[in-house]
């Protein structure tokens, strides 16, 4: 938890839950769980024995192990944090975790929400790869948006009988600074993802396309209800009538295991934005740059290259049988030596708030 960020879309973390678990292919390589070890490896929990061991040794229930990645773990000392906060920051939550994973409590994420609207100066963004349960605990969990919204609410008493200044409270519905996504990294997921958030009310609806490891159409998911009517509305069905998306970031994978990302991908989602005016954020090209794009300092950086598939794949180049139609050659600079820029500019775009169909 940091009240600044190396993170290119936000200026501050917030980790009001730690740890997570892998549910798709872009958590193959997750930079939380390579980080877990450098900032929780003092971390100690007690896990029950199982199997012989514990038949073995029944006097012995459980054992203290270093806190695993996979152990999901709730921080109430941690919530305060943002109402601390005097500068107004766009704020990540959970950044090295998932808000809606299954093992954190309703009522903690209530807690979370209701620091969100009590720390009205900060623009908070909330990204899940657990869209179902997000879009279910907002549209049917009546009881907590009354608890986090109403005057004289739980929240508001706990932190102002701690001394905290809260100010006027926020009385609209869904809350107008906090910003709702998705991580996707595929059409598989995108499709998969994509409709579910839009049943979500939010004030800003987003997604991360990062580690971007395929080529993704998110054209229809970028029209409003009215524009629907008007192209695709029968292929989307009534799940992604509720409304669009209203910003895109896209990254490529960082780290010793990472997967390289073909340029057109991300061209791809870019011209899709602009053509619907959506903004657009280029957050890094990760560990592999464009090759032809390359500077003569890029490329004395780089350790190795290769050649990317348009469907995916990699492969050195040594093989012409292994060449496709349309590869790409990238070269692996690293992250920091490969930067952010894409075509020569850097795309830092952000949406603005608006009124949210719910």
């Amino acid at each position: 938890m940091s009240d600044k960020s190396r993170i290119e879309w936000c200026d501050a973390t917030w980790n009001p839950v730690t740890g997570c678990t892998k549910i798709s292919p872009g958590c193959k390589h997750c930079y939380a769980e390579r980080q877990w070890p450098r900032f929780h490896g003092r971390e100690w929990v007690d896990v029950p024995l199982k199997g012989q061991i514990a038949e073995t040794y029944p006097e012995i229930p459980t054992v203290n192990i270093p806190r695993p990645f996979t152990h999901v773990m709730c921080h109430p000392d941690r919530l305060e944090q943002p109402l601390r906060w005097k500068r107004p920051r766009k704020i990540f939550v959970n950044s090295i975790s998932d808000l809606f994973h299954e093992d954190v409590p309703d009522e903690f994420i209530a807690r979370v929400f209701g620091v969100m609207a009590a720390a009205q100066h900060h623009t908070f963004q909330v990204l899940t790869k657990r869209p179902e349960r997000m879009r279910n605990f907002l549209v049917n969990c009546a009881w907590w948006e009354g608890w986090v919204t109403h005057n004289g609410s739980p929240v508001e008493k706990a932190y102002r009988g701690n001394g905290i200044i809260v100010g006027s409270r926020q009385t609209g519905w869904p809350l107008p600074n906090v910003w709702l996504g998705v991580s996707v990294e595929d059409q598989s997921t995108a499709d998969e993802r994509i409709p579910l958030l839009l049943q979500t009310p939010a004030a800003v609806r987003w997604i991360s396309a990062e580690p971007l490891l395929g080529e993704i159409n998110v054209d229809r998911y970028l029209l409003s209800s009215y524009d629907k009517a008007a192209h695709d509305y029968q292929m989307l069905g009534a799940e992604c009538r509720s409304d669009k998306l209203d910003w895109v970031v896209v990254g490529g994978e960082s780290g010793p295991r990472a997967r390289p990302m073909h340029p057109a991908w991300v061209r791809s989602l870019r011209d899709q934005c602009e053509a619907r005016g959506i903004p657009f954020h280029f957050k890094q090209w990760g560990e592999y740059m464009p090759g032809l794009d390359a500077s003569n300092e890029q490329i004395d950086a780089a350790r190795t290259g290769g050649w990317v598939h348009q469907s995916g794949g990699f492969h050195d180049g040594n093989n012409a049988d292994a060449f496709q139609g349309g590869d790409a050659h990238v070269l692996r600079a690293g992250k920091k030596s490969a930067g952010r820029q894409l075509d020569g500019q850097l795309l830092d775009e952000y949406p603005g708030v608006r009124p949210c169909a719910t």
